[in-house]
């Protein structure tokens, strides 16, 4: 095993009985048919079920809101992406020459779902324990060090639903309008729109719930602005 995937291991706190599975948690669909995508579904309900618990642990007398927006916030895309960094992934990752020379490896949504991938692949080496123990040792400090009074931001299509809640209006309503690029790397355009309002905004990503988030952010920002004195919401 490379220097760098052990010392991989040692950020984790895990040690591999099946070194295959780290090497699969590793790499991209575009290096090859064994690739990460099933560890990545895999670790993202691990991931969830892991800061869930740890989430009950340390805010003993919050409610389920407070916790479902800190654990949203703690496996949102940015957050993985971060986590990533820290484990050094853009180092290890595996996938094809063009799709490095474009900057795979550097790409948010493919780092976040390689840190998926690997909690997947822990959890198949060692059980529930090991990836609650790998989760545990890297969310710690944060968890730690948080507050359930902490001001933890509220994804984009959360709080447009809560905004047009509040003022009896309907929800919104999110298609696909394009979809761009090669499987392993496409782009999705969403329409996100409010039909009572006769408005609509669309928004990017490289995946579907990273375009709608984006989408749900931008009419949120122009509902807001056409909310203010004077600016007339329904005009």
């Amino acid at each position: 095993m490379s220097p760098q995937l052990a010392a991989l291991q040692r950020r984790l706190g895990h040690q591999f009985k099946q070194p295959e599975l780290l090497t699969r948690a590793l790499t991209h669909r575009s290096f090859g048919a064994d690739h990460n995508e099933r560890l990545e579904f895999l670790g993202d309900a691990v991931l969830s079920l892991a800061v869930s618990s740890l989430l009950y642990e340390r805010f003993a007398g919050s409610d389920e809101g407070d916790l479902t927006r800190i654990r949203a916030h703690l496996v949102r895309e940015d957050s993985l992406h971060r986590l990533a960094l820290s484990l050094d992934l853009p180092l290890v990752l595996r996938m094809s020459d063009g799709e490095a020379k474009g900057g795979g490896a550097q790409r948010p949504s493919i780092l976040a779902d390689a840190t998926e991938a690997l909690i997947g692949a822990t959890f198949v080496d060692g059980g529930y324990p090991a990836a609650l123990a790998v989760v545990r040792n890297l969310l710690a400090e944060v968890i730690s060090s948080a507050s359930s009074t902490d001001n933890w931001a509220k994804d984009a299509k959360t709080a447009l639903q809560e905004w047009l809640q509040a003022r009896k209006l309907s929800v919104p309503a999110y298609r696909i309008t394009e979809t761009r690029g090669q499987a392993h790397a496409q782009t999705f355009e969403v329409e996100c729109a409010v039909a009572s309002l006769r408005v609509a905004t669309r928004g990017e990503g490289r995946s579907r719930r990273v375009a709608e988030q984006d989408a749900a952010r931008r009419l949120l920002d122009e509902l807001i602005a056409r909310d203010k004195p004077g600016a007339g919401l329904r005009d």
